[in-house]
């Protein structure tokens, strides 16, 4: 696994990765409510005795990000 401190030849690169790494704490946190959100619309759909046929396609009114 990559380590974000350092660069593509393994050296340190602690500029980068303070410039950085806000970024990648907000995109999985982002992640995080995503699967969350799928999981529980999942679990709805079951305990309501239906099937899941088709992939779950959201998007974020706040970003326009969509995820699939």
């Amino acid at each position: 696994m990559p380590k974000p401190w350092e660069n593509a030849e393994g050296y340190h690169d602690p500029t980068a990765y303070h410039g950085t790494k806000n970024i990648i704490r907000d995109e999985d946190e982002q992640q995080k409510r995503v699967n969350t959100l799928i999981f529980v619309l999942k679990y709805i759909t079951r305990l309501a005795g239906f099937e899941l046929l088709n992939r779950i396609e959201i998007k974020d009114r706040k970003t326009g990000r969509e995820y699939r």
